[in-house]
């Protein structure tokens, strides 16, 4: 399961619309893929469709999909929004990264 916070809730539903994308019907796609300073980066964007290869979750009133691959690494995380001066935008805490970049967008288990 993959949560998502209010305040991320809510940006990303502003986002998707902004983006022509429907928050009621459309995915925030979340994955994980090689790279970043850390050996591992975070992948986020908007999707209107889902595979068979995808877990599919509603958190909060929002869909996300992850493919299983990914899924393994971001099992239990919370997908938050930082916002102000030096918010980072999307953030993701994730309970299985053993250390992250400072940027916060690549980890390592």
């Amino acid at each position: 399961m993959i949560k998502v916070t209010d305040l991320a809730r809510e940006k990303a539903s502003q986002l998707m619309k902004e983006d022509g994308f429907n928050p009621e019907t459309d995915y925030i796609r979340v994955g994980v893929k090689s790279g970043g300073c850390s050996g591992l980066e975070y992948v986020l964007k908007f999707d209107k469709e889902k595979t068979e290869a995808d877990q599919v979750f509603e958190d909060n009133g929002v869909k996300i999909v992850v493919d299983k691959k990914s899924f393994l690494y971001l099992v239990g995380t919370t997908l938050e929004f930082s916002g102000g001066l030096n918010g980072k935008g999307f953030v993701f805490n994730n309970p299985n990264a053993a250390r992250t970049c400072g940027c916060g967008e690549s980890f390592s288990l």
